[in-house]
């Protein structure tokens, strides 16, 4: 039985003012929940709400590590509904269990971090180059959007929501329409631990008509964005027209390097979690695997190996590793590209199908794909599937293979396997990502920044440095002359 959700903002649990609709699980295609969505009227109580909410004493004043104290009540809070969580995540998007508990770990670790990070945080007293002391500090930017995926709910609205929370700002969030259950749970989290009400408020519904004016309000001093590129260009003209500073987290078309020298048990491990977990629903999933063209037909036997083995099926087992994606239509695009691929001359190894009978017949699910024969600048291999696709491609010529990694409008991240530390540093300063794994994939800490280049989006992510993206920089200089400034003297 469905479940009627009421969502927070401006300080209230209720429903938002915008049209009922449901959100179904991908397992079975059932309806899990039914709220309403927000509406541009919603946006603007609960943006003039966070903005008079952060001016009262109880959240403008407090001092570093008092806001430190209240970010490791949320974290706790989030470990003590771990299991509640993860399975909530489940219903929304349909990830395995298992990584739906990852994710709410990963939550509770990134408010965690920031709550370290506030308790440090230190002001810089700058060299003097006269009478004059000169210090440089931050304040709050003021109220913030945070746009977030499907994909990871949990976690990319923790790695919004706890920095500028640390700095000092109110947060409206908008979840992605079709998995809003996260952020909500988070809310209630965070007033739980004795956050100001109207600092986070919660508005899910369609992207065009939250998303939009979430965007254009003139109070919103930042948007941090995670989702398609053609959605972030939108986002950053939008933007530009107020002068106001975003963070874009876009697509990505990763590439995974295997070379002559690389461990295969390592490698075959690694690409095969690279592209098929989360179901290659993930920005930095490596669905280009460069292979040397010396293990390429071992490399690819393994692979295949590996493939028929990955157990698809009901997310909520344990053993599940590849669950449905997200939704019909979402499947459907990816079936598109299948085609397109073989239109492109690509020849299939495995998958490019759903699976049938019993619960597969009702739910949003799609085999492990692995092209081979593709060129590096069909469509197949230059845009972003979003899904469980995987492009083979041998090589001889590292100078070739770094030409064609590097030949796509996408740069998030990469991947190379080699036991050669001189190889990897070579390859890796090379290519055009923000992100080098070497002898691993898709691991990520809270503590290293994360960001894309080109296409890929810009700004930065996590680490220590990412509260400063919710503040803004004032310098102050403190005359210690004794004497009147020589200019006005008679």
């Amino acid at each position: 039985m469905s479940e009627h959700l009421q969502t927070f903002f401006a300080g209230r649990w209720r429903d938002a003012s915008g049209p009922r609709y449901a959100t179904e699980y991908p397992h079975d295609g059932s309806t899990v929940a039914t709220l309403h969505a927000g509406t541009s009227a919603d946006v603007d109580e609960a943006v003039q709400a966070a903005e008079a909410a952060r001016w009262k004493p109880n959240w403008a004043r407090l001092k570093h590590h008092e806001r430190a104290a209240l970010l490791h009540r949320v974290a706790a809070g989030i470990r003590a509904n771990a299991e509640g969580l993860a399975q909530l995540q489940r219903l929304d998007n349909g990830k395995p269990i298992r990584e739906c508990r990852a994710l709410v770990a990963s939550a509770a670790g990134t408010f965690q971090f920031f709550a370290a990070a506030a308790e440090t945080w230190e002001e810089t007293l700058t060299p003097s180059r006269g009478d004059f002391l000169t210090l440089s500090v931050h304040e709050p930017l003021g109220v913030v959007g945070a746009i977030t995926p499907w994909n990871s709910p949990i976690a990319s609205e923790a790695q919004k929501l706890a920095p500028a929370l640390a700095a000092g700002c109110a947060v409206v969030i908008k979840p992605a329409e079709v998995t809003p259950r996260m952020a909500i749970e988070l809310a209630k989290i965070c007033q739980q631990a004795g956050v100001p009400d109207g600092i986070v408020s919660v508005l899910p519904g369609k992207g065009s008509v939250v998303g939009d004016a979430l965007v254009r309000h003139p109070l919103i001093q930042r948007i941090a964005f995670t989702g398609g590129t053609t959605v972030g260009m939108g986002i950053q003209r939008l933007a530009a027209e107020k002068l106001m500073p975003t963070s874009l987290e876009l697509g990505g078309k990763s590439p995974t390097i295997v070379c002559a020298d690389a461990d295969l048990d390592h490698a075959v491990a690694g690409v095969l979690y690279g592209i098929f977990s989360s179901s290659g629903e993930s920005c930095v999933a490596g669905s280009r695997a460069f292979v040397h063209a010396q293990v390429y037909d071992e490399f690819k036997a393994r692979l295949l190996q590996g493939v028929q083995a990955l157990r698809v099926g009901d997310p909520a087992r344990e053993d599940t590793q590849m669950g449905p994606l997200v939704n019909q239509a979402h499947r459907t695009s990816v079936e598109r590209y299948v085609e397109l691929g073989l239109q492109e001359g690509g020849r299939l190894l495995a998958g490019g199908t759903r699976p049938t009978g019993g619960y597969y017949d009702h739910g949003s699910y799609y085999l492990p794909t692995v092209f081979e024969g593709l060129d590096n600048r069909t469509r197949l291999c230059q845009e972003e599937i979003f899904g469980p696709v995987l492009a083979l491609l041998p090589w001889r010529d590292e100078a070739d293979l770094i030409a064609q990694c590097n030949d796509n409008l996408y740069g998030l991240a990469s991947g190379i396997w080699t036991r050669d530390y001189k190889t990897a540093w070579r390859i890796g300063s090379a290519l055009q990502v923000g992100t080098v794994w070497v002898n691993t994939y898709k691991l990520f800490s809270i503590s290293t920044p994360f960001s894309g280049v080109k296409m890929s989006g810009y700004g930065q992510e996590k680490g220590r440095e990412g509260i400063l993206a919710y503040t803004a920089q004032k310098s102050f200089y403190w005359g210690l002359n004794d004497n009147p400034l020589p200019w006005a003297a008679g």
